[in-house]
């Protein structure tokens, strides 16, 4: 935990008498001479520093610890250390108790002789490239404890006998191409506490045996291809903290026995088939922070219960079929918190919802007056049934009252063609809205005309309406309309509707209405300046490191719906900072789809006779190279744009700054100073550590610990910029693919957080 670098003295191996040989945390580099004469060596640390260069021979050192018959650990993690994972780890010495190799760029496969090392309590190989299956022979490591294979190419099905593994305390295999499905042998792991498999390609149904009731951390199957129901054994989780089993095609209904699950702060089944009822047995999971039921085939009311769970702050029962009133208190005072959205038939709630009143009879008087008029109409229909069976002419009697005309029955109405239910709104209800559109509700101006921010008084709801104005208005009208109305995305701006009329003066108005996102825009916080619109929202502060991660990955997830999930590929044309705009809880969604264009194939660009424009898209300084020279539309193009705005995110500069001429570029800006000069042209907004809270007696610990972020900063600083550089580069067919921008982001985030199961589980390793 010092600032030692350069390489490592090869007359280290001099120390012949060595037994602790301890680096970690520092900025040593180059390959790692051998210690072949060191074999006293029982613990050897080299964690967290910038050794190997990610070539082949940087782990031949490895082959030099065979000599080391007392070796009880060894840590290289955190480094950068390349090549083939050698066979001679299986020759390391049997006392091993502690193997750590994870977060490098180690390829190969897992030597089979792995099983040979019959003391490991912590095996650790995530974050790299490894290939193949995982052998059989681990299983014999029946001390092992820690099992970390997360994030690598391994592929196959799990060893039968992952079971022998009776001391495993956590599992993580995410992010794997792992096949078939989950061994019920599992179920003799009796002391598991997290099990993390999500996001490989397993299926079948969830073996009952995989429920273990020493679960108390993390059950995470979600993004895989289970089938069949959520098992009924979900009782036996009772100290579970976390269980996710979304993106998976889980069928049936929620099971009542997760309601016994009182630990349960995450609980994520969306992405599913599920049905029937949310369940009123579920009013005891009072512990519950994240809730997502999203994108089922879930019916009948929201409960009230979930407005008295206090520490519920993220709720998302979108895209179901739920109906009825939308209760009013808890987390259902926060828009921001919640999620509703493509239930049709909801109703009520807080006014900034957007819901149309539920039909009630609020007068008490008359509801007693009604209901004793309907509690007779049954009493008779009963009496008259009994009449009509036992009456003579009881046949034609009873062929009316049970075959009525046909006329008499009403047809449903059809839904709204945009999926979801408008606002309808006119000329004048804008006007209003804006106070005459005056220009202390101006917050944004661009070429496609004025944004202001509004209330619609009917509806009590703050939104941000796009006024456009020019020659080209009708085709960004249409263009932005069609983009938004056929796709939802929590990183995409909400369009509420849409307003094509006249003016009192007979003139053409169109403009958009959106819901209002109050803190502003990408470009108001890494710009704060004077140029700022008069009316704008008034940013306070910088966006830390932490933030700008999250940001760059809301983009990219939206990007990434945008060409690979959506009904058709769509390619945005526009994206920098100012069409990136931020929420309440500071998560970025990308706005302005005015010059969007649809594709009909995602792996070539737009043929010309479909372009409308031969002007070239977008704004200077983020417009692709290709578009300048005639090339048509592609989703290439906003991979560029998107490299730019993160180039600008990580220096603070923009694209257009004066010091940007002849051949330098952003681009160029950066991937001269890749790696060793980076801290130097980066935004000093990325470098500024938090002080301390605590003046006691921690002074070594806190500088050890910002020590060790000053690492994990720099260390993500240098992923990202690496990504921005390959994304902005000149040539379409050298720029990365957005979906593998998202997988790298959220790695680099994970390394800055030094957290390898997803964020929300909060389980470091």
């Amino acid at each position: 935990m010092n600032r030692f670098s350069g390489p490592i003295p090869i007359t280290i191996s001099n120390a012949s008498n060595l037994s602790l040989f301890g680096i970690s945390g520092n900025m040593f580099n180059g390959r790692v001479p051998s210690l072949a004469r060191m074999s006293n060596l029982f613990r050897v640390e080299m964690d967290n520093n910038s050794l190997g260069n990610n070539e082949d021979g940087d782990l031949d050192f490895l082959s030099s610890l065979v000599n080391c018959t007392n070796l009880e650990r060894l840590d290289i993690s955190g480094n950068n250390f390349g090549g083939l994972l050698p066979d001679s780890i299986s020759n390391l010495s049997t006392k091993l108790t502690v193997l750590k190799l994870g977060t490098n760029q180690i390829r190969g496969s897992i030597p089979v002789g792995i099983g040979n090392l019959i003391n490991l309590g912590v095996l650790d190989f995530k974050v790299n490239l490894l290939r193949g299956g995982i052998p059989s022979s681990i299983c014999n490591l029946n001390k092992l404890y820690d099992l970390w294979l997360n994030h690598n190419e391994l592929s196959g099905a799990l060893p039968s006998s992952l079971g022998n593994l009776t001391s495993l305390g956590r599992l993580n295999l995410m992010s794997n191409h792992l096949q078939g499905s989950i061994p019920p042998s599992l179920g003799e792991c009796g002391n598991l506490l997290a099990l993390v498999l999500s996001q490989n390609n397993l299926s079948g149904p969830i073996p009952q045996e995989v429920i273990l009731s020493s679960l108390s951390l993390v059950l995470d199957l979600s993004s895989n291809h289970f089938t069949g129901s959520i098992p009924i054994d979900v009782l036996r989780l009772g100290s579970l903290t976390s269980l996710d089993l979304s993106e998976n095609k889980l069928s049936g209904e929620l099971p009542n026995a997760i309601g016994a699950c009182e630990s349960l702060e995450s609980l994520h089944l969306e992405g599913n088939f599920l049905q029937g009822t949310i369940p009123q047995y579920w009013k005891g999971l009072r512990g519950i922070e994240d809730f997502d039921l999203s994108r089922n085939n879930l019916s009948g009311g929201i409960p009230d219960y979930l407005g008295g769970f206090r520490l519920l702050r993220n709720l998302n029962l979108s895209f179901n079929d739920l109906e009825g009133a939308v209760p009013t208190r808890g987390v259902f005072q926060n828009t921001s918190a919640l999620s509703i959205t493509g239930n049709k038939r909801l109703c009520g709630g807080k006014p900034l919802l957007g819901l149309h009143q539920c039909r009630l009879i609020s007068n008490q008087p008359w509801r007693k007056v009604l209901t004793s008029i309907a509690c007779g109409g049954v009493i008779g229909l009963v009496l008259l049934l009994f009449f009509v069976l036992l009456h003579p002419s009881r046949k034609a009697l009873r062929f009316v009252l049970l075959y009525p005309s046909r006329k008499a029955r009403v047809k449903p109405t059809s839904g709204s063609s945009w999926g979801v239910s408008l606002l309808k709104v006119s000329y004048a209800d804008l006007l209003k809205a804006t106070n005459g559109f005056a220009s202390r509700n101006l917050i944004g101006a661009g070429s496609f005309g004025s944004v202001y921010r509004g209330i619609l008084n009917e509806e009590e709801r703050i939104v941000a309406i796009k006024v456009l104005n020019g020659q080209s208005s009708r085709e960004s009208f249409i263009a932005e309309c069609e983009a938004l109305k056929n796709i939802r995305h929590r990183n995409l701006v909400k369009l509420l509707t849409a307003c094509a009329s006249t003016d009192f003066q007979g003139n053409d108005f169109k403009a958009l209405v959106y819901e209002f996102m109050m803190n502003g825009s990408l470009e108001e916080w890494l710009h704060i300046s004077a140029d700022r619109v008069a009316g704008a929202p008034i940013v306070q502060g910088h966006l830390n490191f932490i933030q700008r991660v999250s940001i760059a990955i809301d983009v990219a997830n939206a990007l990434n719906y945008l060409h690979n999930h959506s009904h058709m590929p769509i390619v945005h044309c526009d994206l920098k900072p100012s069409n990136v705009l931020l929420e309440g809880d500071m998560t970025a969604c990308v706005a302005d789809f005015g010059l969007a264009r649809y594709l009909p194939d995602a792996s070539r660009s737009l043929p010309s006779h479909e372009s409308t424009s031969n002007v070239i898209k977008g704004s200077i300084g983020y417009i692709a190279p290709e578009y300048g020279v005639g090339n048509d539309v592609s989703i290439y193009g906003d991979v560029y744009s998107y490299g730019i705005l993160l180039l600008e995110m990580l220096t603070g500069k923009r694209p257009t700054d004066e010091m940007f001429k002849d051949d330098l570029n952003l681009h160029n800006f950066v991937r001269m100073a890749l790696p060793e000069r980076l801290e130097e042209i980066c935004d000093p907004v990325l470098l500024q550590r938090k002080e301390s809270s605590t003046r006691s007696n921690a002074t070594n610990n806190r500088n050890n610990i910002e020590d060790d972020q000053g690492q994990r900063v720099r260390k993500c600083l240098v992923i990202l910029a690496r990504i921005g550089v390959a994304c902005s580069a000149d040539s379409p067919k050298k720029r990365m693919d957005i979906g593998n921008v998202v997988d790298e982001l959220c790695l680099a985030r994970d390394v800055l957080t030094r957290t390898w199961i997803p964020r929300k589980h909060m389980i470091t390793a």
